[in-house]
């Protein structure tokens, strides 16, 4: 009885240490630094121009059957399109007869116990400024780029024009491209759509659509879109044009915007459960209206609540109002700086900006290079799709992008939760003004090189001090025994390989390397490099079956023991790391009641079982 007792005690005492170790290292959440505005939904008048002349958004009950349907149909005259991505929440488009009484009918669905909600559709845009553009002329071309056989970072990347981006190095992307470069992150670009034009060859643009016209062409006839899709994984260190963020990322191009730059709410909404449904991890919206919209918040919030990471412009206006998607909890609203990193006359601000990033000034050349300060990429000339040039924009539209290319690194090494990927990206922005967060600026201005630092370096001392942490407690209470194996070389590596792995590799440029990408993780990691991306997370990683596994097979080889143990050891300290830091949700374990919650903590602690039972003699 007196044994049990401490068996109990010497458990509580672990668990005890790991809240102990969580709450310090936790920081503060997403949305501990800022508030977000109450959203209202004050009735539009038919009349605002940012109103759709002749249709409604309407989200019925999920239960709705279809004779219900037939009677709101039949009572309110209008005609019912189902969305694409909508079958399962029963939203719909709701279109007048020519004479109908619109506002009656809106109000008859507003009444009915089917109808969860029903509102004016809405119509959003690129914002003020955001297509004004200069092309770009490069009066002194800049030499042929000579590869650099010691090393592939001296002068990376080899861009002719990538001399003109300030707004990458803003971003601290030279040192980012070291550690990690997207690989396989799927960013989904909802806009005026992207074409593939010369410096966006060799990038994956996996399967996309058309909103707008209903079908699977999703060609830019605009520019907008095309732009932004350059920031965000232009070709880069190609001898070619200019570079892009995440360049090893894939492209889903959503097209919800015509070639006027503007489209429909309904089809936004579409187009974000669409790509939430179809494996993007990053969505950006530079795009954005002065109504909120409930079919829309919705749509955001199904996103988020996949996890997907919404990043959207904050608006042109210049005032101190978010613009919509921006300002709907679960999106990143992103303001715009210029070179010298003041922010600029057009961007907006207010209680939801989350962080800032380059959107460029083409009304000014602050840094004297002969160049209007704009963001500069590749895209389609203005009013002639079928050729392309370089151009320099201006915008949130232009910041936006900047930050879910950042993100897509982030989730890249490991970070996928949408609320820890923002935590990462303010926790490592930097504020010009050295506050924590201001209202025009939020958290400050997104560092690649910081928030990369914090997923390798910081999260892997966390995982390798829990682990060691883990291992005294441990080999304590077996020596309290007369018991145990010894300590030593054997043990510490696998206490290494299952927890943090060799973290300080990745800031050394090596985590793409692909056997050293391996060891550069604790080893439930692995899966991002076996499996992709998009496999990140898998349960049969993130448990005890492989160190129950391997100790099924070598326990009864004794110059193994040492290892297996402190592997188990490790991987229970990375799936407690995982627990109390929620970085990742895990594949393929319902997420509802904490059900990854209960997973991870169950497993993490029966591997410090098994580590417990292997360390006996």
């Amino acid at each position: 009885m007196k044994r049990k007792g401490r068996v109990i005690l010497w458990l509580l005492f672990i668990i005890a240490c790991f809240l102990a170790f969580w709450w310090l290292g936790r920081g503060k959440g997403p949305e501990s630094q800022k508030t977000r505005r109450a959203v209202t939904y004050a009735t539009v008048r038919a009349a605002d121009p940012d109103v759709a002349p002749d249709s409604l958004l309407v989200d019925l009950r999920n239960d709705t059957d279809d004779r219900s349907l037939q009677d709101l149909k039949s009572r309110t005259g209008l005609s019912f399109e189902l969305f694409r991505a909508g079958a399962v929440e029963r939203i719909y488009r709701a279109k007048a007869q020519r004479g109908a009484d619109l506002e009656g009918a809106l109000q008859l669905l507003r009444q009915s116990p089917s109808v969860e909600s029903a509102e004016r559709e809405l119509i959003y845009a690129i914002p003020p400024l955001g297509a004004e553009a200069r092309r770009f002329q490069d009066d002194q071309p800049a030499p042929d780029p000579k590869p650099d056989p010691d090393s592939k970072w001296k002068g990376f990347p080899n861009d002719p024009q990538y001399r003109y981006q300030w707004h990458l190095r803003q971003v601290n992307m030279p040192e980012a491209w070291k550690v990690n470069q997207g690989t396989g992150v799927v960013v989904a670009v909802i806009d005026t759509g992207v074409r593939r034009v010369s410096d966006l060859k060799g990038v994956e643009l996996v399967k996309g659509h058309n909103f707008v016209e209903k079908n699977d062409s999703y060609e830019d006839d605009h520019g907008h879109g095309t732009h932004v899709a350059g920031t965000i994984a232009q070709a880069t260190n190609n001898g070619v044009g200019v570079a892009g963020i995440a360049y090893q990322a894939k492209i889903m191009p959503l097209k919800v915007l015509s070639r006027t730059g503007s489209g429909t709410v309904g089809d936004i909404a579409d187009a974000i459960r669409y790509a939430a449904d179809n494996g993007a991890k990053v969505i950006n919206m530079s795009l954005g209206g002065r109504f909120p919209s409930k079919v829309l918040a919705k749509a955001v919030k199904y996103a988020h609540d996949k996890g997907v990471v919404v990043v959207c412009a904050a608006g042109n206006d210049g005032r101190g109002t978010v613009s919509y998607p921006a300002a709907y909890p679960g999106a990143i609203a992103v303001s715009a700086t210029q070179f010298d990193e003041t922010t600029t006359f057009y961007s907006n601000w207010g209680a939801e900006i989350d962080v800032a990033a380059p959107g460029g000034n083409i009304r000014v050349d602050q840094n004297g290079d002969g160049k209007p300060d704009g963001v500069l990429q590749n895209t389609i000339v203005p009013g002639d799709p079928s050729k392309d040039d370089y151009f320099f924009y201006m915008g949130t539209s232009m910041a936006s992008p900047h930050v879910a290319g950042v993100a897509a690194l982030v989730v890249a090494s490991g970070v996928t939760e949408p609320d820890a990927v923002e935590k990462v990206l303010k926790e490592s922005a930097r504020h010009p003004k050295k506050v924590k967060w201001d209202s025009h600026y939020g958290a400050g201005i997104v560092d690649a090189k910081g928030a990369l630092k914090k997923t390798t370096v910081h999260h892997g001392l966390w995982q390798l001090g829990l682990a060691a942490l883990l291992g005294a407690l441990v080999l304590v209470r077996v020596r309290e025994r007369g018991l145990g194996i010894p300590v030593g070389g054997r043990f510490l590596a696998g206490l290494v390989v299952g927890s943090s792995g060799l973290f300080f590799l990745s800031s050394l440029g090596l985590g793409e390397v692909p056997v050293l990408g391996l060891l550069a993780h604790g080893f439930p990691a692995w899966d991002t490099h076996v499996l992709g991306a998009g496999g990140h997370a898998n349960a049969a990683f993130y448990s005890v079956a492989v160190p129950a596994l391997l100790a099924g097979i070598f326990y009864g080889r004794q110059r193994f023991r040492a290892l297996l143990a402190g592997f188990a050891l490790g991987v229970g300290a990375h799936l407690l790391f995982y627990l109390f830091w929620n970085v990742a949700d895990i594949r393929y374990i319902p997420n509802f009641f904490y059900l990854d919650q209960i997973w991870l903590f169950l497993n993490g602690l029966a591997a410090v079982g098994l580590a417990y039972i292997i360390a006996r003699k």
